[in-house]
């Protein structure tokens, strides 16, 4: 399916691979959100908010053919850094959640802001289906 890079001598990430090599067909999730499939928000907690972008790469991935363990690379863009990292246990039990061990290569940035009011994270996502 795909080989996860790790240079020699380098310290194991944790949560993330440093780099992934992979081939087939290519599944590009447009930024995600944590708002419901009708576009609601059900919360304004960073957490939930992350549990409901988590699902929604899901099911745009599965509507593509393909599995959370598909995904190569994510992008976070974050509006409180702070409050990720203080957060970072219950993050891992919702991601954990959605995406099961899987850890693909990840960027984490903190932005001034999104363009829905409410929204607090948004992920975008490339997915690999093995040919």
């Amino acid at each position: 399916m795909f080989e996860v890079l790790q240079p020699p001598g380098w310290a194991k990430p944790s949560g993330y691979a440093n780099g992934i090599a992979a081939r087939g067909k290519m599944i590009f999730i447009a930024g995600q959100i944590g708002w419901n499939e009708q576009c609601k928000f059900e919360s304004d907690d960073l957490v939930d908010q992350i549990g409901q972008t988590l699902k929604n790469v899901d099911a745009v991935v599965r509507a593509g053919g393909a599995a959370p363990e598909h995904i190569v690379s994510m992008t976070w863009f974050l509006l409180d850094r702070k409050e990720y990292s203080a957060r970072l246990k219950e993050i891992g039990v919702v991601y954990r959640g959605v995406m099961g061990r899987h850890f693909p290569t990840m960027t984490a940035l903190q932005v001034s802001g999104l363009v829905e009011d409410r929204a607090k994270v948004e992920i975008q996502a490339i997915a690999m289906i093995p040919d």
